[in-house]
């Protein structure tokens, strides 16, 4: 009786949504409701985004879990990333949560993130509340898109239990939910009654050995690494004797248990015991990873693990081989780059990680180009350097059959930009499924497109639509290659100098492209300093003064006006990139460079290559 009254004071669940669709403002709302913090403490927004790149961008990046106390009960509550480029973290965590909280926006609806994560979640069995957010947006449509979502549970085969899901109507920022819109509009009582109410308990038994699946792993300063999971049998205190098992089954390492932790508001709490259902946070194992069993020490079976989707696009990352290299950062050689890099491969599963013989060359697998983008990002400002290739889509072999990545895209836009985005998208081999016109002029249309095609396409949606349209892609399947993509690329502005960049050689350039750098910027030979108007690379020298005589004369000087020069994202810059160049990456700096800085040399190897 004991071990079932203690299971079921425990619920776990995992709040899964679209990207920018309000889970982590729901939780914040959900902390000042239920009492976690005193009535006179500053609290931040959106206080599980706590990494730096996660404030900036307002996104979450990394799963985390967190809980709060309700009615004697303990509610696990897991916050998951909203990108498709973060999936592998959602789809590691799923397993810790016996039930999900589907967010949708009242006037976006499901999108493909959605689709992506609750078809996870449901062929897992979780049983779901669905709440439609943001219902006080003046073009919220809720009925609506409570039709979406159920043809959505039909379309990825819910069962009859999962398809009578309940649902809640809310404001996460404000902090309410109703069953009823009519209802008054109070506080969010009524969700945390329905997760106790719908959300069983951990399925787990108290009375055999301890057994714990590790879902996530991170490293503390103080405790070295640590690895979080749901208890999924018995009980463990500090200083007892584990062990670490595989998936085949062989064993990792033995250790103790220094450290037993668990989730409390934004914090990590040391307790000397925990039971089963609990999620915990263990430190003391130096080689257990993702997806391992951590175990007593008489047990020898794994705990089944959900395969992670594999990566579908990879870049490699090399030193950094410009004459600025070693001016800005403190790592540079390659050695500290691969350690650095293994690291993340060991802690971020989506990740893979390969090396060439003389290890100096390594090739990063990931989901796309945020995921890419957010490790060399958080690289840079750890003060490392390094030279980054053109990405390019993972081509699987099957039975001498080419077999490439392919995308679900799905466009929001105003009408009358549909014919040139769709123009776009059949040039790069998309095949459209599905087109529709709501009743605020706005086009929802679907495509399926090869994920090659649509590297740096972003961008270009953007002027094509004039920044009003909103493009979000999630991986679909692999399918047979569908052929060369003919695309048309503008040329490069290369700079044939070393020097600081003259305002007077710029102004006189401007002409012949879009400028990336300003005056007084440092450049060097074959660096890249601007986009040219035709499809052929062009040599230019930036430096270039203007000739200074005595003679003075009036009205032959011009104004120098400049315009201003395109500054891009560390993604747009890796999506820009093509096959004979490479992106610098300092802390300071982003600068895209040739591969062969010489000209010459850049002569002969596409002589050579025609040849």
């Amino acid at each position: 009786n004991f071990q079932i009254k203690m299971n079921s004071q425990i619920r776990n669940i995992a709040i899964i949504a679209h990207v920018d669709h309000g889970k982590t403002t729901l939780i914040d709302s959900i902390f000042k409701q239920s009492g976690i913090f005193r009535t006179n403490e500053k609290v931040e927004e959106r206080l599980l985004d706590s990494g730096d790149l996660e404030k900036e961008r307002g996104i979450t990046i990394l799963a985390k879990p967190t809980s709060v106390v309700w009615n004697n009960t303990k509610i696990n509550i897991i916050d998951t990333p909203g990108h498709a480029d973060f999936g592998g973290e959602v789809e590691r965590v799923l397993c810790m949560a016996d039930g999900v909280i589907l967010l949708t926006d009242a006037s976006e609806g499901p999108m493909p993130q959605t689709k992506f994560v609750l078809g996870k979640a449901l062929s897992q069995g979780l049983k779901p509340i669905v709440i439609i957010n943001k219902i006080d947006k003046r073009d919220s449509r809720a009925n609506e898109v409570l039709d979406e979502v159920f043809d959505l549970f039909l379309s990825l085969d819910a069962t009859d239990e999962q398809l009578d899901f309940p649902i809640l109507y809310a404001s996460g920022k404000d902090g309410w939910c109703v069953k009823d819109i009519k209802e008054e509009k109070k506080n969010l009582s009524q969700l945390l009654d329905l997760i106790i109410e719908t959300v069983p308990p951990p399925n787990s038994n108290i009375n055999e050995p301890f057994t714990m699946l590790t879902s996530l792993l991170d490293s503390d300063p103080f405790l070295g690494r640590c690895l979080t999971g749901k208890v999924e049998s018995g009980s463990a205190k500090v200083n007892d004797s584990v062990k670490a098992i595989n998936l085949e089954g062989d064993v990792l390492e033995n250790g103790r248990l220094t450290k037993l932790l668990t989730f409390e508001g934004n914090k990590r709490v040391p307790v000397t015991e925990v039971r089963a259902g609990d999620i915990i946070c263990i430190a003391g194992l130096t080689k257990c990873s993702v997806a391992d069993t951590i175990s007593h020490l008489s047990i020898n079976k794994p705990i089944k693990s959900t395969p992670i989707d594999p990566p579908t696009m990879s870049i490699t990352i090399t030193v950094n081989s410009s004459p600025f290299a070693g001016q800005e950062g403190k790592k540079v050689t390659s050695n500290i780059i691969r350690e650095r890099l293994i690291a993340e491969s060991e802690t971020n599963v989506a990740i893979t990680f390969k090396e060439n013989e003389k290890k100096d060359s390594f090739e990063i697998g990931g989901r796309g180009e945020l995921q890419l983008g957010v490790l060399i990002e958080t690289m840079r400002r750890e003060g490392f350097e390094l030279s980054v290739s053109r990405p390019r889509v993972l081509i699987r072999e099957e039975n001498s059959t080419k077999y490439e990545p392919i995308e679900e895209v799905t466009i929001d836009l105003d009408e009358e930009f549909s014919s040139s985005v769709i123009n776009s998208m059949n040039k790069r081999k998309a095949e459209m499924i599905e087109m529709k016109t709501s009743n605020s002029a706005k086009t929802r249309i679907i495509f399926k497109a090869p994920s090659r095609g649509l590297i740096g396409y972003q961008s270009k949606f953007l002027t094509e639509t004039k920044g009003t349209g909103v493009l979000n892609r999630v991986f679909h399947s692999y399918e047979i290659f569908k052929g060369e993509i003919l695309e048309k690329k503008n040329g490069s502005l290369i700079s044939t100098e070393t020097g600081s960049a003259v305002a007077y050689a710029i102004f006189n350039l401007q002409d012949r492209g879009v400028m990336y750098i300003e005056p007084q910027t440092k450049v060097y030979s074959g660096m890249i300093v601007g986009e040219h108007n035709k499809d052929n690379d062009l040599e230019i020298n930036v430096l270039k003064g203007k000739q200074l005589t005595n003679v003075r004369a009036s009205g032959t000087d011009k104004a120098i006006i400049l315009v201003p020069p395109l500054k891009m994202s560390l993604e747009e810059m890796i999506s820009n990139i093509k096959d004979d160049e490479l992106l610098e990456v300092t802390p300071q700096n982003l600068r895209l460079r040739k591969k062969y800085l010489d000209s010459n040399e850049r002569k002969r190897m596409k002589s050579s290559k025609i040849n």
